[in-house]
This record gives structure tokens, C-alpha cells and sequence, in this order.
């Protein structure tokens, strides 16, 4: 049920008028209200929301809106929404609260009903992405090393540039299964120990379309399929496989780029050993603009700089 009440409140949080309805859900007697302190019948972890609109309110006169939760009679606590204005009182001419107050403890009962349902899928596509994790590490170990340390990477980039948590999370997961397309190029190809021929490196390119056709229909709500598929686009376009190039490479999968090769540049192969991370910092500096991302380069250098980017980390 929504309801609605004008209260009138003094600056200090005194009620001087409730009607019916509200004293009837707070389980007090309508006289017993006045007088009292509103904060009386807030959740004390609620108070400061409180606290901080009244005094805004008499301190500019602008109209304030919060929500916070009401003690009541019921088992729990009922959420409301107040609308408060300022206005002058007849009798005193002191200034007032006007306040609205709606109850929105249904809205807020179905919103956390929905956060709930969301964490669940969220949970069962973490459990599914596990699963592919574990047979691309069956199958290759150079690749599954690859993916993790690529992830990581790839977090305290996006990390550093200040992305939201959520995004974080999306970027994480596209990292750690950017590479499981190779499932579908053979082990001996994978594990050569000599340079590819062009043939070869041919099929190698494939993984990136590989892994959006194996992602595409899987429910998320990150774009991970794409993800993977641009994670060897390159800002100039001359990357693969649809020489995307600059803003029409998400994100996403510029900061995958770069964990990318620099986790590849730093980790030994089975066709070359590791190149320092001397090296690996110049390659991304060197091609800042131009094949990266400057501002995924940027937070990459600058993480590095903070000691906790070596050779360590990625080798481990």
C-alpha cells in the first residue's frame, strides 16, 4: 500500500503535525507523535540521510528528496521516501518542514528481489566461465598461465583508469577466457617450439572469431563475446580480425590488448624465451597512440611504477 501524509517538522526534527495514517503504521497514538524527534523512528544507520537533508534544507531553503527506513509495528523496518520543503509557520513565523513522506517499501522489496536474481546469474555465468577455463588449461598450459595473468593485469589496469566495479569484474572475466578460441587449433600448432610458418599463424589469427562464435549466444550481461573478439584490434587499425580501429574497439578490449601482449612479451614460450620487462614496457610506450590505447598504456606504466608490475607477478 503507498501512502502519503503531510508532517510538519521544526528545524530541530520536532514533529509539530502528523495525521492518522502515519501515527496507524508507526503503531503510536497520533498525540503521541507531536513533539517528538523523527530521528526517534529512523534506523540509527539511516540518520545521517536524515541529518543531512533537514540541514540542507533550512540551510539553502532548497525542496530536498531521500530515502531511508521507518521503525514500525511490522517485523521490518518501512522504507519511505520523503519530500520535504521549506515553509513558515502561521503562529511563529519560524521555518518549517513540510514534508510528504511515500511508502516504497514494495519498490524497494522488488528491486532487492531483482539485485538478487541478477547475482545469481551472475554467479552461474562465473561457474560456466570456470568450466571453459579448465579445459582450455587441460588442453594448452602456456595458454591457460596466459589467461590468468592476462586478467589480473587487465583488472589493475582498468583499475587504475578508475573504471566502475562492475566493468572491472566484465573486463576480468573476458580476460581470463579471451584465448578459447585456440581450442579449436591443433595442440602441436599451439606448442611448436620453432617460428610459425604463415599458414600457421594463419589459423593462430582464427582463435579471436573462434572464441566470439563459442561466446555469442551466452547470456551476460558483459559484452564478453566481443571482448574477445577485438582483443587483437589495434587503434590504427591494422589489428585482426576486422582492422577495427580506434573508437570502434571497445574499451574493453583495448585494456585486453595490452595486458595481452605484455603478459606475452614478459612469459617465456616454447619458440622463445621471455623478452625482459624492459622491453615489454617500451613496446607499449613505443606504440602508444598508435597500436594501444594511450590511456590503457598510461594506467599500465603507471601501475608499473608503483613496483607491484614485474616479472614475478607474471612468471609466477
Amino acid at each position: 500500500m503507498t501512502w502519503r501524509r503531510w508532517a510538519t517538522l521544526s528545524d530541530k526534527g520536532l514533529i509539530l503535525e502528523a495525521n492518522l495514517t502515519a501515527a496507524t503504521l508507526l503503531g503510536v497514538a497520533r498525540n503521541a507523535l507531536v513533539k517528538e524527534r523523527l530521528d526517534s523512528f529512523i534506523l540509527p544507520e539511516d540518520q545521517d540521510i536524515y541529518y543531512l537533508h533537514r540541514n540542507l534544507l533550512f540551510k539553502t531553503g532548497e525542496p530536498q528528496a531521500c530515502e531511508l527506513r521507518l521503525l514500525s509495528t511490522s517485523a521490518t523496518p518501512l522504507w519511505v521516501r520523503i519530500d520535504a520543503a521549506l515553509a513558515t509557520e502561521e503562529e511563529t513565523g519560524k521555518p518549517v518542514c513540510r514534508a510528504l513522506m511515500s511508502d516504497i517499501t514494495q519498490h524497494k522489496q522488488a528491486e532487492q528481489n531483482l539485485q538478487d536474481i541478477l547475482e545469481s546469474l551472475r554467479k552461474a555465468v562465473r561457474s560456466t566461465i570456470q568450466v571453459i577455463i579448465s579445459t582450455v588449461e587441460a588442453r594448452d598450459p602456456y595458454t591457460a598461465g596466459h589467461q590468468r595473468r592476462s586478467a589480473d593485469l587487465a583488472r589493475a589496469i582498468a583499475t587504475e583508469m578508475k573504471l566502475s566495479q562492475d566493468r572491472i569484474e566484465g573486463i576480468r572475466i573476458a580476460c581470463s577466457i579471451h584465448d578459447l578460441g585456440k581450442l579449436s587449433i591443433p595442440a602441436e600448432i599451439l606448442s611448436k617450439p620453432r617460428k610459425l610458418t604463415e599458414d600457421e599463424f594463419s589459423l593462430i589469427k582464427e582463435h579471436a572469431r573462434k572464441g566470439y562464435d563459442i561466446l555469442k549466444n551466452v547470456e551476460s550481461s558483459w559484452p564478453l563475446a566481443e571482448i574477445v573478439y577485438q582483443h587483437h584490434e589495434r587503434m590504427d587499425g591494422s589489428g585482426y580480425p576486422r582492422n577495427l580501429k580506434g573508437d570502434e574497439i571497445l574499451m574493453e578490449a583495448r585494456i585486453l590488448a595490452v595486458s595481452d601482449i605484455v603478459e606475452a612479451m614478459a612469459s617465456h614460450r616454447p619458440y622463445r624465451a621471455a623478452l625482459g620487462i624492459d622491453a615489454v614496457l617500451k613496446e607499449i610506450d613505443d606504440n602508444r597512440g598508435i597500436l594501444y590505447d594511450p590511456e590503457a598504456v598510461d594506467a599500465c606504466l603507471n601501475y608499473s611504477g608503483k613496483k607491484v608490475f614485474n616479472l614475478k607477478v607474471l612468471d609466477d
